[in-house]
């Protein structure tokens, strides 16, 4: 029975208008009117059993709309880094997805379904630059913290907009859905690191109404048709590991990508990680 409805699921997201209801639900969260966005916070603390311990804030009136309590900070002190300088964090709450070494340019997406760095990257040199090399997928729940942070110290090279659909990005699409993380809308932030290069992509799904990162802000919408591309080789952006990258308005999922015989990992697809735990760690 649940395969029928993973099933019905998965071919019910074929027909349904993807940014168009992702652009509704980025009016309705970012509606200010306190009644309805307070109502909006309570709900989503009771049905998803959110724990605000960790929250800067617990109080709903505190966040001018649903959507800053859905992208809400944690208090100072809450998620210490390791010691250990040569380890790699988790770049968000959530679980692993998969976690692994890349075959050629090739990632596990799920069981028996695969997909290409340089698909997923938008570019055949910079999947090229990751073959045989270490990554690890990390999928947010709607109950997760939803900002994006570095897995490693790293000075921006370039960001990618790849424009997409927005398929749900849970495990029964992940499962039915072919090349879904190469098919999503989504942005990748290049780095280049003690290591070489690292890439950190912010894969949007259904119902994430924006993408955003510290240096640009909001980079969907728009969304278009073609790929952007910047370039920040005139500029000294570093980011020092467990800084915040970005944030998703919605949730989604965060794929790390690094060079081959780099990283090696301590972690399992399928467990359970917060921001700032130990993923792996430097060769």
């Amino acid at each position: 029975m649940r395969a029928i409805k993973d099933t019905l699921f998965v071919l019910l997201q074929y027909l349904l208008p993807h940014h168009a209801l992702s652009r509704l639900v980025g009016k309705i969260t970012h509606c200010r009117w306190r009644p309805l966005k307070n109502t909006m916070i309570r709900l989503f603390i009771q049905v998803y059993g959110i724990d605000l311990e960790e929250a800067a804030s617990a109080d709903p009136d505190d966040y001018a709309c649903f959507n800053a309590f859905f992208t809400r900070a944690l208090r100072s002190g809450t998620r210490p880094l390791p010691d250990d300088p040569y380890a790699v964090v988790s770049p968000a709450d959530g679980k692993i997805s998969q976690i692994g070494r890349l075959t050629g340019q090739w990632l596990i997406q799920a069981k028996g379904r695969d997909f290409s760095a340089a698909a997923l990257l938008g570019d055949e040199a910079l999947g090229t630059a990751f073959a045989d090399g270490e990554f690890a997928t990390v999928y947010l729940s709607p109950r997760d913290y939803h900002r994006v942070h570095m897995p490693y110290r790293g000075r921006l090279q370039e960001m990618i907009h790849i424009p997409g659909r927005l398929f749900s990005v849970n495990d029964a699409t992940a499962e039915g859905v072919e090349n879904l993380y190469a098919r999503n809308e989504r942005v990748v932030c290049l780095f280049d690191t003690e290591t070489g290069p690292m890439a950190v992509v912010l894969v949007g799904a259904l119902l994430v109404a924006s993408i955003e990162t510290v240096w640009h802000g909001a980079v969907t919408p728009p969304t278009g048709r073609e790929i952007r591309r910047w370039c920040y080789d005139d500029r000294e952006i570093v980011l020092q590991r467990g800084a915040e990258l970005g944030r998703f308005n919605m949730g989604s999922t965060v794929i790390v990508l690094f060079p081959q015989d780099t990283v090696e990992w301590v972690r399992e697809a399928g467990q359970a990680v917060r921001m700032g735990e130990i993923l792996g760690r430097r060769r």
